[in-house]
């Protein structure tokens, strides 16, 4: 489409916010955008003299029709785009690539869960903590979990009528202590529970709470002359502590926040995205996308934002950030660090986002 042709359609477009779709001649969907006001943003498109893109230049030559939708908002025009753009994936547009092959932590979905490392979500029920940052990572956090509690690593059936009809004998792992014997009833569900519970408190990052939990524990094993008791318990206190130590990253004062930054050249981009709680990563993904104009950085970090939150991810009331970013959320604060811990985070998810 020539600027000419663009001048006898330019006002048929509204002056209002919405998402625009440029179509090519054989009526597929090159482009989608969004835009405060759809008629000075695709105005835009036809006024410069000079292209900072080859691709935007051959975008607009091979446009042959627009289409526009009005929104009440400009949040709602970006939820619009995103799910355009993940529907029929335009030429022109950004390509986000799935992040499925990443590590987490499942507790599964069934009488006394079992909780392994896995690569696939399944829609079961089942509770997902991670995505980590590599499979070393994920293995150790595992490996912590079992010192401090025997879970059982079997995939029996353990329903309460299998258990009590004695269909099963325990294993090795119960003879070594690895395993306290749920499937002859010699493990509670209760008490199952009890220590699953504390797990999903970890992997949230909730450490504090199960620390004092085992301190006052160890008191009372203490006043009760349970020495033994009292011991092991202070056995897993120093796992705690050591674990913390490793997880910690900066002040654990500091509440939960997310942080996100972006590393790019002229034809692909990677955003890293971390989950921070009490000064521990808790959660952390990195969102590669593949340039298809000149799209800026600040562009590329709210696609990646919202691809996020398409994922399942909640985000927080503040969001460190390298450049300034607008949001329609208004109940969310976007901080650009300068110094200090939340500078420390930030610099920390750059340098993961450089290494992909």
């Amino acid at each position: 489409m020539t600027p000419e042709e663009f001048a006898t359609i330019r006002s048929s477009i509204p002056n209002k916010p919405g998402v625009y779709r440029y179509y090519g001649k054989k009526d597929q969907l090159l482009y989608v955008g969004k835009a405060k006001n759809l008629r000075k943003r695709v105005s835009s498109y036809f006024v410069k003299k000079k292209f900072t893109s080859a691709r935007l230049k051959l975008l607009i030559k091979k446009t042959h029709r627009i289409e526009t939708t009005v929104v009440n908002s400009e949040r709602d025009a970006l939820f619009l785009e995103n799910s355009i753009i993940k529907a029929q994936q335009p030429k022109y547009n950004v390509a986000l690539r799935d992040d499925k092959t990443y590590p987490y932590i499942v507790i599964k979905n069934e009488p006394f869960p079992r909780i392994f490392f896995t690569r696939k979500v399944i829609e079961d029920g089942s509770e997902y903590y991670g995505p980590y940052t590599s499979v070393f990572q994920t293995r150790e956090i595992l490996k912590f979990l079992k010192k401090l509690y025997p879970i059982r690593t079997c995939n029996l059936n353990l329903t309460k009528e299998n258990i009590e009809a004695g269909k099963y004998k325990v294993c090795l792992e119960y003879h070594i202590d690895n395993c306290l014997g749920p499937c002859v009833g010699k493990q509670s569900r209760a008490d199952f529970d009890e220590n699953i519970d504390q797990i999903r408190e970890i992997l949230k990052g909730n450490i504090g709470s199960i620390r004092s939990k085992m301190k006052e524990k160890m008191a009372e094993y203490s006043e009760n002359l349970a020495f033994e008791q009292a011991h092991e318990m202070k056995v897993k206190l120093d796992h705690i502590d050591t674990f913390a130590h490793k997880s910690l990253v900066v002040n654990p004062k500091l509440k939960t926040i997310d942080v996100i930054s972006i590393a790019s050249d002229e034809k692909i981009a990677f955003a890293n995205y971390m989950k921070v709680h009490k000064g521990s990563v808790i959660k952390i993904q990195t969102v590669e996308m593949k340039k298809a104009l000149d799209e800026s950085d600040e562009e590329l970090l709210i696609y990646a934002l919202y691809d996020l939150q398409d994922r399942g991810i909640k985000l927080e009331k503040e969001i460190l950030v390298p450049k300034p970013i607008e949001l329609p959320e208004e109940d969310i604060t976007i901080t650009v660090p300068k110094i200090g811990d939340k500078k420390k985070l930030l610099l920390l998810s750059t340098k993961n986002a450089k290494i992909k």
